[in-house]
């Protein structure tokens, strides 16, 4: 039976006897030519989340554009193709990564080359701590889902879509996600055993047996951006080791609340959202005042 989720998980403890490597590293794919600003978007909302080490995995095309977003995160350059997407030749590099990082965003500004889809695959395959998947990212595993190649998984993947992006991975019409968002919701992820946050009003976050139904948020962060601060923002807490569905559950409630804040000074009409990022640290503040 569904479980109604309404109290929110404590934040990660931080010992003053802490140092960069009790905080998790997370490790964000993605980008490619004309889409930086996502990678961007994504690393700022990591860092804000509290991790100990961001690093962006990126196209070498658009390495010196992600690498001037922040000088608190790290980069690295990958191979691509003409078109400024991520190539498979980029697997070696990315495998050589992944034992060091506890969670991986993966997908924003990536685009849908046929690529992308191996690239996923061999994260899936290999990486064995948690997985925020968003955006182009969602397009790609689709097609592994089509094909049969996520059952051996045993860490729960994260999926950030909103309806539209629902609609297509779940070949229904946006209007029918939206008359019926939780049932649409638990039936996936039943189907597909993974943690759900379908973004909107109310977003809602579940597993099949639990589902959070989150109340912050505003109409000024239905902006291209929000979404990639949400995926970096969720994936720093599961670094820090919070479970896949706490993680999904504090992300979104933070990033809603950093965006009712922004608002409150901004308007709706005029944030942006770098103004979310800006807004994070209060949001913490309010989420746990004795953090």
């Amino acid at each position: 039976m569904l479980r109604s989720v309404s109290s929110l998980p404590r934040l990660p403890n931080r010992a003053r006897d802490s140092h960069k490597g009790t905080f998790g590293k997370v490790l964000i794919v993605a980008g490619s030519v004309g889409m930086s600003g996502a990678a961007v978007l994504a690393g700022l909302g990591a860092l804000r989340g509290g991790a100990g080490l961001v690093q962006i995995a990126c196209p070498t095309a658009i390495q010196p554009i992600v690498a001037t977003g922040n000088p608190c995160y790290l980069t690295v350059g990958l191979t691509h193709e003409s078109s400024g997407h991520l190539a498979s030749s980029s697997l070696e590099r990315l495998s050589s990564i992944l034992p060091d990082v506890q969670a991986v965003a993966f997908g924003p500004g990536m685009g849908r080359a046929a690529d992308v889809v191996q690239i996923l695959e061999r994260l899936i395959t290999e990486f064995e701590g948690s997985i925020i998947i968003d955006a182009d990212g969602l397009h790609a595993l689709k097609q592994l889902q089509q094909e049969g190649k996520l059952s051996e998984r045993k860490v729960p993947l994260i999926c950030t879509p909103h309806p539209g992006e629902f609609a297509q991975m779940t070949g229904l019409a946006t209007q029918q996600i939206q008359a019926d968002r939780k049932q649409q919701a638990v039936r996936y992820v039943t189907e597909h055993k993974v943690i759900l946050v379908l973004k909107g009003q109310g977003t809602l976050v579940t597993d099949g047996q639990r589902m959070y139904v989150n109340t912050t948020g505003n109409s000024g962060m239905a902006k291209g951006g929000s979404g990639d601060v949400l995926t970096g923002l969720i994936a720093s807490l599961a670094a820090q080791g919070l479970p896949p569905l706490e993680a999904a559950q504090a992300g979104v409630y933070l990033h809603g609340l950093a965006g009712d804040l922004a608002a409150a000074t901004l308007t709706e009409n005029a944030m942006l959202p770098t103004d979310l990022v800006e807004a994070l640290p209060l949001a913490f503040r309010k989420y746990n005042p004795q953090s």
